[in-house]
C-alpha cells in the first residue's frame, strides 16, 4: 500500500495511527478508527468505519490502515459532494454564488468559521467580498492539496 502514498504522508498516517492506537500498535474498535481518520482529515461514516474494521478480522495494524486509507480515498469525493451541494441551491442555474452569501454560509453552516477565517479563505481564493463567486472554482482552490512549503 505505501505504492499509493507520498513518504510525507505515510509519516503523517504513522504518527497519528501509533498515538491513537491503544492497543500494543493496533486499533480495535470504532471510536479510534473514528479519531485517527478524522484527525486525518477524512469524513468516513460509522457504517463505513464498522465495514473496514470488520474486513481486518476487528483489529487493524498499521499496514492494514494504510489499505483502509486506500480504499476509504477512492471512495469519497469531498470536492464533487460540496459542488453537489452548490448545484442544488443554485436557482438560477449560472453556477454562481454572491461572495455576502458564501461567507454567511462558511460562518453560519456546520462547522461554523470565524469571520477571520473566511477573510483568510477568500484572500487564498482571491475572492472580492462584493462581487460573484464561481462555486465551482472556489471549491476547486478550497479543496486542493496544501503545499509542503507551508
Amino acid at each position: 500500500m505505501a505504492r499509493f502514498f507520498r513518504e510525507q504522508d505515510i509519516d503523517e498516517f504513522r504518527e497519528c495511527f501509533y498515538l491513537n492506537a491503544k492497543h500494543q500498535g493496533t486499533i480495535r474498535s470504532l471510536d479510534e478508527l473514528s479519531l485517527i481518520m478524522r484527525s486525518l482529515g477524512m469524513s468516513p461514516t460509522i457504517s463505513e468505519l464498522k465495514k473496514y474494521l470488520k474486513d481486518k478480522g476487528g483489529k487493524m495494524t498499521f499496514a492494514d490502515f494504510l489499505e483502509t486509507i486506500h480504499t476509504h480515498n477512492q471512495v469519497e469525493r469531498i470536492p464533487e459532494e460540496i459542488l453537489d451541494a452548490f448545484k442544488a441551491s443554485d436557482t438560477t442555474q449560472r453556477g454562481m454564488i454572491p461572495a455576502k452569501d458564501l461567507k454567511n454560509i462558511l460562518a453560519g453552516w456546520g462547522e461554523k468559521l470565524s469571520s477571520k477565517e473566511v477573510d483568510q479563505i477568500f484572500r487564498e481564493a482571491n475572492v472580492n467580498v462584493n462581487g460573484m463567486i464561481n462555486y465551482a472554482d472556489f471549491v476547486r482552490i478550497v479543496c486542493a492539496p496544501v503545499p509542503d512549503y507551508y
